[in-house]
C-alpha cells in the first residue's frame, strides 16, 4: 500500500449495510448498499464504488465510482461520477485518530439542478456511517442520505 493511504485505512476493504433518503422534493426511501475502497499498490490513490438497490426487490437503484486522494497533510480530494450522468469534485479533511472524512464539493458537474454537496464518512464501533447533504436551485443545504455500513 502507497504510503499515503495508510492514514485512510479504516476506510479501506468493502462495506455493506443500509440507508435511508429524502429531500423536500422526493419522498423518504430506504435501500441497500455496497461501498469498496480498494487501494492501489503503488500510487496514492483509492478506487471506490458503490451501489445501491431497492430492499424489497434487489432492483438496482444507484451507482457511482471515483478516486480518493488522501494526502500527508490531513487534506483529501475526491472525484465522483453517478450513474445519473452527475459529476462530483470534492475536497475536504480526514482525521485518522477519529476516523472522521469530511467533504466539500467543489464542483457539481452536468447537474441542472444540484449546487453544493457534503458528505461525512465516519467509523464509529466498527461501523461506516455516512450523512450526504445536499443543496439544490430551490433549497439551502438538507439532509438527503444517511446509511451504516458493516464490513465484510
Amino acid at each position: 500500500m502507497h504510503p499515503s493511504i495508510e492514514s485512510v485505512s479504516f476506510l479501506l476493504g468493502t462495506w455493506r449495510g443500509q440507508g435511508q433518503g429524502g429531500f423536500p422534493t422526493i419522498n423518504s426511501f430506504s435501500y441497500g448498499e455496497e461501498i469498496s475502497f480498494i487501494p492501489s499498490p503503488t500510487k496514492p490513490v483509492i478506487a471506490y464504488t458503490q451501489k445501491t438497490w431497492k430492499l424489497s426487490s434487489g432492483e438496482p437503484m444507484h451507482a457511482e465510482s471515483g478516486f480518493w486522494r488522501p494526502k500527508p497533510d490531513g487534506s483529501i480530494e475526491v472525484v465522483i461520477a453517478q450513474s445519473t450522468g452527475l459529476v462530483e469534485v470534492l475536497k475536504g479533511r480526514y482525521d485518522a485518530q477519529e476516523k472522521v472524512v469530511k467533504l466539500q464539493s467543489e464542483l457539481v458537474g452536468n447537474a441542472t439542478k444540484v449546487r453544493e454537496i457534503t458528505r461525512v464518512f465516519e467509523i464509529l464501533d466498527g461501523e461506516l456511517s455516512y450523512v450526504v447533504q445536499m443543496a439544490t436551485n430551490l433549497t439551502s443545504l438538507q439532509p438527503h442520505l444517511k446509511a451504516v455500513l458493516k464490513k465484510l
